[in-house]
């Protein structure tokens, strides 16, 4: 398989939905710690909430606790916003760009194919470092879910997809994923298409995903792997909507902060190993 990562661009952080925002602040100080050095500005991108006057504020006081020289509230609510010269010089100059929850249809419908997304890809190909919380992470992929019920989703059809961002490739992000019992979602997924790794992230936990395909968990919580690469078998082409998908041989990890998953070589990393890699690549 091609490498969905480039060399060339800066980290994604991937994190699963309720992450402390007011107290230790573990998750967020971890990303802002990988902007670049010399740019603390930080844009952050409420298009996914339905109450960004209620999301921004957190964020800016949170930010600006951990030491952002400036915070940037983008409510950007339609498509006319999404092409606002002044919006986009916000991104174009902030070192951590931070995508909020909400729905991530509203994300794509506003954003897609707009200045504000080219803005923020460039950024993350010069070395910025971008991140998504709950919707903001299940948007960043190619491929995204958006629908799809969490108790029994091992049917045909039942999960909803679309594109995505764009941000990398390769994954299917799923967040909130312990807590709302997801495991079926990205096992239906895996079946349909085995290249596509299942990333499912519990609540305050994250992951960060590395320029040269390594992926490193962060936080308190856990981050689940669903590798269905090596599937043997499934019927899920002989089936008709609806019907109880059969899989053999489909892989699951479990990650907790400072274990890691080389995704071109679908190998788990204990620490020793991460830190030799992450080590190695800086």
């Amino acid at each position: 398989m091609t490498s969905p990562f480039s060399s060339a661009s800066g980290p994604l952080v991937a994190i699963g939905g309720a992450e402390d925002r007011t107290s230790e602040l573990e998750i967020l100080n971890k990303v802002f710690d990988l902007a670049p050095a010399g740019n603390q500005e930080v844009a952050v991108i409420a298009t996914a909430s339905s109450i960004p006057d209620q999301v921004l504020p957190d964020y800016d006081a949170a930010f600006s606790r951990l030491g952002a020289s400036r915070v940037h509230s983008l409510g950007i609510r339609d498509r006319q916003e999404a092409a606002d010269a002044d919006t986009v010089r916000l991104i174009e100059q902030s070192g951590v760009i931070f995508i909020t929850g909400g729905d991530q249809l509203r994300l794509t419908n506003v954003l897609g194919g707009s200045p504000v997304l080219n803005a923020i890809r460039q950024r993350l190909q010069d070395g910025a470092v971008v991140a998504g919380t709950s919707a903001g992470a299940a948007a960043m992929p190619g491929t995204m879910i958006y629908n799809g019920a969490s108790a029994d989703a091992l049917r045909k059809g039942a999960v909803n997809m679309t594109f995505g961002l764009g941000l990398v490739d390769g994954l299917v992000i799923d967040s909130h994923f312990l807590e709302r019992g997801r495991f079926t979602r990205l096992m239906e997924i895996g079946a349909s298409n085995p290249e596509h790794l299942g990333v499912g992230i519990s609540e305050d936990a994250g992951v960060i995903i590395h320029p040269h395909g390594i992926l490193e968990a962060i936080g308190p919580g856990h981050v689940i792997l669903i590798d269905s690469r090596d599937l043997a078998s499934s019927n899920i082409t002989d089936l008709s909507m609806g019907e109880p998908v059969a899989i053999e041989n489909m892989i699951l990890h479990a990650m907790v902060s400072g274990h890691g998953f080389d995704v071109e070589a679908r190998r788990y990393l204990v620490p020793h190993e991460l830190g030799a890699i992450l080590t190695e690549s800086r």
